[in-house]
């Protein structure tokens, strides 16, 4: 197996994984936690609030680390702490306790997810954005993988030996990571040398340009993520319809990610950005005009899904096309603090719409709007 093949598959298993675990699983908690802790929705939904709060501050320092040190320690103790984090969560009885542990969830997350497992492709393989792309489409299945096995176990073992289960399984991406990629020091390619200045490289355009794009596309993502299933029950959609727009969201974004891996170098993460952005705005367009009929709400889940499967790997590959390598860990820890914001304040805040306007109506013409913002913005940053 050449290095390139052995560094997707270890990061492919070791995010897959993570994200399930640490991330995918949480919201099948909730219902079981409270029947049993007699704790409120709000105050186990804050477990994970805080984790998003920690991993998303933590990036910039991590980053740091990554471009000094490399990824491919920090990704293993990461997700040991991960595991390790799971199985406390299945003893806990105390809310205090559960919440710092999820704090504490956010470092493993930072460490161990996307943004230090990015840094090291981009840092060792021989085509990284390539490589990004292959990642990225065995990872957009983690839900599909995640949702039913962890429903299975809570079923079968309870909430808290399911939690056991899912800790045994994360320990794999750190044992994977230690033993299948060499442990030299990887090539100069994301070393931040000593006149790299952080505070220098986010005042360039591109980088604010690329700040607002994402964190527009994080507020429409999150926003959607927990208020879409109402949204289209408000339609008067069957249920049936509404479930099934929502989990095309998987197979429909994983198609793009494949198609850009088979057109390699003749597609670069420019184009692919400019298709993304466009698309997010004439998504949400389609969801604000179109008739409660499933044949036209598959078209705005069509395009909605490719626009975000892209835009994982623009996340990722487009920053290294369009930023550079240099200080690529630090970089990318800035521009996902960019997107705390609009993540924490996404639900709420279309949660208030929602009640000030007595329905959905205006969310999507929001989203559109943000949507053409981050698509503005992008085409600010990809200008060479």
């Amino acid at each position: 197996m050449s290095a390139d093949a052995r560094l997707i598959l270890v990061i492919a298993i070791g995010q897959t994984i993570g994200w399930g675990t640490m991330f995918a699983a949480f919201a099948l908690f909730v219902a079981p936690m409270e029947a049993e802790l007699g704790w409120s929705r709000a105050a186990i939904n804050a477990g994970l609030t805080l984790a998003l709060l920690v991993s998303g501050f933590a990036a910039i320092p991590i980053g740091r680390r990554v471009d000094r040190d490399g990824a491919r320690g920090l990704l293993a103790w990461g997700g040991w702490l991960g595991a390790g984090l799971l199985a406390l969560w299945s003893m806990t009885e105390s809310l205090p306790v559960y919440l710092g542990l999820w704090a504490a969830m956010g470092l493993a997350q930072a460490a161990a997810l996307w943004g230090p497992a990015m840094a090291l492709v981009v840092a060792s393989a021989r085509d990284p954005a390539r490589s990004i792309t292959a990642i990225s489409f065995v990872t957009g299945f983690t839900a599909t993988i995640f949702i039913p096995l962890t429903a299975w176990l809570i079923g079968a073992l309870g909430w808290r030996g399911a939690l056991l289960v899912l800790a045994a399984l994360q320990l794999l991406p750190g044992a994977l990571t230690l033993w299948l990629l060499p442990a030299g020091p990887v090539r100069p390619a994301t070393t931040a040398p000593g006149g790299f200045s952080l505070a220098a490289a986010v005042r360039r355009p591109a980088f604010l340009a690329l700040a607002a794009c994402f964190a527009a596309h994080a507020f429409i993502a999150t926003g959607l993520g927990a208020h879409a299933i109402p949204l289209l029950r408000e339609r008067g959609l069957p249920e049936a319809s509404v479930l099934l727009l929502v989990a095309l969201h998987g197979p429909f974004q994983v198609a793009p990610r494949a198609a850009l891996f088979a057109l390699g170098a003749r597609v670069t993460m420019r184009e692919a950005g400019r298709l993304a952005t466009c698309l997010v705005p004439l998504a949400m367009l389609i969801l604000a005009l179109a008739p409660a009929d499933l044949s036209w709400l598959v078209l705005y889940a069509l395009a909605w899904a490719i626009a975000d499967g892209l835009m994982t790997i623009l996340r990722a590959a487009g920053v290294m096309e369009i930023l550079g390598r240099e200080g690529y860990g630090t970089l990318s820890g800035a521009l996902s603090v960019a997107t705390v914001g609009p993540r924490m304040a996404a639900p709420l805040g279309i949660a208030l719409i929602w009640e000030g306007a007595g329905g959905y109506g205006p969310v999507p013409w929001l989203l559109a709007a943000l949507g053409v913002l981050g698509a503005a913005a992008f085409a600010v940053a990809a200008r060479r």
